[in-house]
């Protein structure tokens, strides 16, 4: 009987109140794992304080797979400075750095224009159609820190859906089937 064969043997063996034990345990899991992330978005000021690099178009600086950890401040955007932000119409937020700032004395709001390290142009084309600058709005982060390599986990999850789905299935039997 092979490991799959012993875990169902050992469900089959489970008494009502261990299952229900074990699907709890799993819910707690669960759930503290979104207080954590709803913990790290209030201390970060950030909607998303932790992101993946995507692409390469942070090199040398930071490569595809890179996880980086986000803060907001009150502080103005400086030209240099590393920032995640959203597009209006896209759904993943983008890492670039910022070229330049411009200052509206009118109304004290701040122009923004980013770009790749790795790429040769501005990020306008990337920009929603007639949109030349992005506004503090679309900012979701500054760059605070980072792990090399440690997204890769997420990047092959995205890019091979069963993948996702095994490990989660495998994880689930491990925790209702363990005896403790």
């Amino acid at each position: 009987m092979g490991f799959i064969g012993e875990q169902v043997e050992s469900i089959r063996s489970m008494q009502v109140r261990q299952v229900l034990t074990q699907i709890i345990s799993l819910g707690m899991i669960v759930t503290s794992a979104l207080i954590i992330w709803k913990g790290l978005m209030l201390v970060t000021g950030s909607e998303s304080p932790v992101v993946v690099v995507l692409s390469g178009s942070m090199e040398p600086g930071f490569k595809r797979g890179d996880i980086l950890f986000l803060h907001m401040s009150k502080d103005p955007i400086r030209t240099g400075e590393i920032v995640v932000f959203n597009i209006d119409g896209r759904e993943i937020p983008i890492v670039h750095r910022v070229i330049k700032v411009h200052e509206r004395q009118e109304s004290a709001e701040v122009d923004i224009l980013t770009k790749g390290d790795k790429n040769f142009e501005d990020d306008r084309l990337l920009y929603a159609q007639g949109q030349q600058w992005l506004q503090q709005h679309h900012i979701m982060g500054r760059a605070a820190g980072y792990l090399p390599y440690v997204g890769w986990v997420t990047i092959v999850m995205t890019e091979q859906p069963i993948i996702k789905y095994i490990l989660i299935g495998v994880l689930g039997l491990l925790v209702i089937t363990s005896k403790e």
